[in-house]
């Protein structure tokens, strides 16, 4: 992953609980910053990295992460208090996604579905990684030069939050499959475990969690819980897969 240096405080985004915001950064990129002081905390950036460069090896697009320094003077000039405040306990490395202009967020109402194999596959991918956040009242996918981009996975990962030892969870489903965004659209999930579930090895799990900065992790010895958390769900039986096959048979 690059490092860009954030220059310019564009604007924050009000959308999300955790005030991201546009940044712009030295190589005149922008990028829509999610910041380590925000109150989840720096696990919802680990969970952002090991969901989203785990989507890419497995050939989703993902608009590209990079880590984002942000310098003490980015808030000197921004007269709310409360982002000044997120800036202070931020300044150091962050995480960054391109920011994708004229991308319009996918509308599950008025939107052309995907193909089905895709929409099977981005079920799948997110039943791995526990993301209990792409329904259709918050879809976090983009819809850019007619190809849907998969955003926003904080919330993947979820049990890391209450025990950072999140290899121990490896046997979890998500609570609800069935409310997937992309479920009514999905063609078969066995035909995406098929596809999808020989596709990771040890070597692209390893290249994938040491991408996670030491400083953002609870404990020394954590990183490798990510990807023994991958690998134990992949190695099967992956139920995770079945229960959410079971739930698109029900819709």
């Amino acid at each position: 992953m690059r490092t860009v240096l954030a220059t310019r405080y564009v604007e924050p985004l009000r959308e999300g609980g955790s005030l991201p915001a546009l940044v712009e950064g030295d190589d005149d990129g922008l990028y829509v910053l999610k910041f380590r002081g925000a109150g989840q905390g720096p696990s919802v950036l680990v969970a952002e990295i090991v969901a989203g460069e785990t989507a890419r090896l497995l050939g989703l697009p993902v608009p590209e992460l990079v880590y984002v320094e942000v310098p003490p003077e980015l808030g000197l000039a921004e007269p709310d208090p409360e982002i000044q405040d997120l800036l202070k306990a931020s300044v150091g490395r962050n995480l960054g996604m391109d920011f994708l202009p004229g991308a319009l967020a996918y509308d599950p109402a008025a939107a052309v579905p995907p193909d089905p194999a895709f929409a099977a596959d981005v079920v799948w991918f997110d039943a791995l990684m526990l993301n209990v956040d792409r329904s259709a009242r918050n879809p976090n996918l983009l819809v850019w030069h007619g190809r849907h981009h998969l955003i926003d996975h904080g919330a993947a990962l979820y049990p890391h939050h209450g025990d950072p030892h999140i290899a121990a969870a490896w046997d979890r489903v998500l609570p609800s499959p069935g409310d997937h965004v992309l479920m009514p659209a999905a063609g078969s999930i066995a035909g995406a475990d098929a596809r999808l579930g020989g596709r990771l090895g040890p070597a692209d799990l390893a290249e994938v969690v040491s991408l996670i900065p030491g400083e953002w992790l609870a404990a020394d010895g954590l990183r490798d819980e990510y990807a023994e958390f991958i690998r134990r769900r992949l190695e099967g039986p992956r139920r995770f897969a079945e229960a959410a096959e079971e739930a698109r048979a029900r819709i």
